[in-house]
């Protein structure tokens, strides 16, 4: 999988600018209320990016982002193509020191965020298929746990669903 592939599926998960004022993502400071109401677009939010303008942001500028901020950090280009697929979904959406952790876990190896030597051995150790199934249901039992659960839950599922059939297209 390339980065434009991955950027490709991602925006089919993302969308167009949402003012919601009941998510915090929506606010620069990452909680309901607090901060200034900017939204989020192609899945750059205001919490995470307070100082970029979220309405006027291009499609290329959120390509930057995701190849800067989370492809190039979790070291995508060194794990199997199904497994950089849905560890730059997870970390677009949760964070890249989150994302690594579940991965880190799926894995059996010390979850503490940093993507190093025993974490691309076991990496590369596990298939692909098992590496995917694992990360999704760490993912899936991250997600039941967040604090927005009861309203975000059922788009996060569907998010799910869509990444199960990445999973079996790509394994």
């Amino acid at each position: 999988m390339t980065f434009d592939e991955a950027f490709e599926r991602l925006m089919g998960h993302e969308g167009d600018l949402s003012m919601d004022r009941n998510d915090p993502g929506n606010w620069t400071g990452g909680a309901i209320g607090f901060g200034e109401l900017k939204g989020t677009k192609f899945g750059v939010s205001a919490a995470s990016y307070p100082n970029e303008d979220i309405k006027n942001l291009t499609r290329a500028r959120a390509m930057q982002i995701f190849r800067d901020d989370f492809w190039n950090k979790i070291n995508a280009d060194k794990l199997y193509d199904g497994v950089a697929w849905q560890i730059a979904d997870f970390a677009y959406h949760s964070g890249p020191n989150i994302a690594i952790r579940y991965l880190q876990r799926a894995l059996l190896v010390a979850d503490d965020g940093i993507w190093g030597p025993h974490s691309q051995a076991a990496a590369d150790a596990s298939t692909e298929t098992d590496t995917i199934m694992l990360l999704l249901s760490e993912r899936i039992d991250f997600l039941t746990r967040r604090q927005n659960w009861t309203a975000a839950g059922k788009g996060w599922m569907r998010r799910m669903a869509g990444n199960l059939r990445y999973g079996a297209i790509d394994s």
